[in-house]
């Protein structure tokens, strides 16, 4: 198979679709890999590196297009959109539900694609969300931290506090990995942090996990709000796979906040889960509202690109390899779990929350693997 590796477009977005060993991979089983040139530079791997490995090294995007199955980071942009072909795999991050242009125009290009974001398991996890939702776990601790210094807007509040005086309020909404990553580097600066869920199993593993430093409460609107109202931080880790995240932070609650208190809101990528969270990038990741700095980046993982393009390699090397060496209809057909990654196929929606988030009719993947 003809793979490419483009390199990303989007704002300060330095990761990469594959790591010089990740190429070596698929190499040395037969297949023929075009990477973009500088695709890796900013994060030291270089194209010579690329070259040792068995790439062939092209100019342009529109060389890498030419693949068969084209691998990369984050979803297609506007440019991108023509540079796509009927048949075409695309093995990336898509995030759907919230992005009806993107939608359209992968069904209006026919292409195969394959999302990251709700690829699963044998258990039901999200083994290629997971790298990206630990980065952007810890990550949103330290913006956080960094936004409530005065000198960023914040309240000037230090997260851990000092002898004497007490430590930040974090309020981490969502149990997940993200929510669970947040939690482990808020305790571990010293914060106060209070973690909310609907799921009290998920509650109670949180509690034998981290002991009594860390304050578990069941999330409803009242504890919500009750919550929020009095953090200096507050982290929204909300995740339902391929759907739109629910939005449990209103805009009365946000007013209810502490001027100079931030909210990372980690749950942008699928819409975010609060009313007033809207699309920031690293060349301008925060706004204000009622006094609340909203941090909103939707690819937060590349702020520390290196170490993501790294965790989230080798997670998804072994799948694309898979599609390389079997074709995607054999390969979704012998792995149920990468058979969910399947979002839209030949002009169709293939999963089942996108279709019915943005009104499209849903064609089951299965129909395509005979």
């Amino acid at each position: 198979m003809i793979i490419g590796i483009p390199k990303e477009i989007k704002n300060h977005e330095y990761r990469v679709g594959a790591t010089p060993n990740y190429v070596s991979l698929l190499t040395h089983a037969g297949h023929q890999v075009f990477v973009q040139r500088h695709a890796g530079a900013q994060i030291g791997y270089t194209d010579q590196m690329y070259a040792e490995a068995g790439a062939i090294i092209v100019e342009t995007p529109e060389e890498v297009y030419e693949a068969e199955m084209v691998i990369k980071v984050k979803e297609p942009l506007p440019p991108e959109y023509p540079l796509l072909k009927e048949g075409q795999i695309l093995f990336c991050y898509l995030h759907l539900a919230p992005d009806p242009v993107q939608t359209q125009q992968l069904v209006e290009s026919k292409v195969v694609g394959i999302a990251y974001e709700t690829v699963t398991d044998s258990h039901g996890r999200l083994p290629l969300l997971i790298p990206m939702s630990e980065m952007a776990g810890r990550i949103a601790i330290q913006v956080g931290a960094t936004c409530l210094q005065l000198n960023h807007g914040g309240r000037g509040v230090l997260l851990g506090g000092v002898p004497g005086v007490l430590p930040a309020r974090v309020v981490v909404i969502g149990g997940g990995v993200v929510g669970t990553e947040s939690a482990r580097m808020a305790l571990g600066l010293g914060a106060d942090v209070i973690i909310l869920d609907r799921d009290l199993a998920r509650l109670r593993t949180l509690d034998a996990l981290f002991g009594p430093r860390l304050k578990t409460l069941y999330s409803s609107p009242s504890n919500i709000l009750e919550s929020i109202s009095q953090a200096d931080l507050v982290v929204g880790s909300v995740l339902i796979p391929g759907k739109t995240a629910p939005k449990l932070i209103t805009r009365e609650m946000i007013h209810s906040m502490i001027p100079g208190s931030v909210i990372v809101d980690v749950a942008i990528d699928q819409g975010g889960c609060a009313e007033t969270s809207r699309p920031t990038s690293h060349a301008e990741p925060t706004y204000v509202v009622d006094g609340v700095i909203h941090y909103c980046v939707t690819n937060m993982p590349g702020a520390c690109a290196r170490t993501s393009t790294q965790a989230l390699t080798n997670a998804t090397a072994d799948y694309a390899l898979m599609i390389a060496n079997k074709g995607w209809k054999r390969a979704l057909k012998e792995h149920a779990g990468l058979r969910h990654g399947l979002n839209v196929c030949y002009g169709h929606v293939t999963n089942e929350p996108v279709a019915h988030d943005l009104g499209y009719p849903y064609v089951p993947a299965e129909n395509f693997l005979a």
